[in-house]
């Protein structure tokens, strides 16, 4: 998992040359809920920083995770998944957020295992390769199984390019 480098591109040119199995970024959250859940990093740039890796290294299989119930509404969730395959982000988790401390967000939602569900079958037909989505999700949930969703998406696209 990268930070943004604050947009700095000869750090991730470095991670890229470097051949990871899988590049993950995570945006967090949506776009209008990025600079209240994000401090430093914002929204348009960590999309313009996942474009770039795959741009560089287009077999690199790309993840970001996005965690919910901070105040997002359902469908701006489904244009982060919309702007996350725009870069051709091939991973996506989503999880519940959970508060870790009182100085941190509040919970503003907890979102049932159904609406978690739904959010998967929505990844799955905007052509994310792997979908992880559950309440206790993280962004490593289940990492074996997403490289080799991503190797399998990769060798397929292979296979109909031919």
């Amino acid at each position: 998992m990268i930070p943004d480098f604050l947009g700095e591109r000869n750090s991730l040119e470095i991670v890229m040359n470097s051949n990871p199995d899988i590049l993950n970024h995570n945006i967090e959250t949506v776009e209008r809920m990025s600079d209240r859940v994000r401090a430093k990093a914002k929204y348009r740039r960590s999309m313009e920083l996942l474009r770039r890796a795959k741009e560089m290294k287009p077999d690199i299989p790309t993840k970001s995770s996005i965690m919910l119930g901070v105040g997002e509404e359902w469908d701006e969730i489904l244009q982060a998944m919309d702007d996350l395959r725009a870069v051709n982000c091939d991973i996506l988790t989503l999880g519940q957020y959970l508060q870790p401390s009182p100085k941190h967000l509040n919970v503003e939602k907890y979102y049932p295992p159904e609406e978690f569900a739904l959010l998967k079958e929505e990844g799955l037909k905007r052509g994310f390769s792997h979908v992880e989505s559950a309440p206790l999700v993280r962004s490593s949930y289940r990492a074996h199984e997403q490289v080799k969703s991503a190797a399998q998406a990769r060798e397929e696209r292979t296979v109909s390019s031919s």
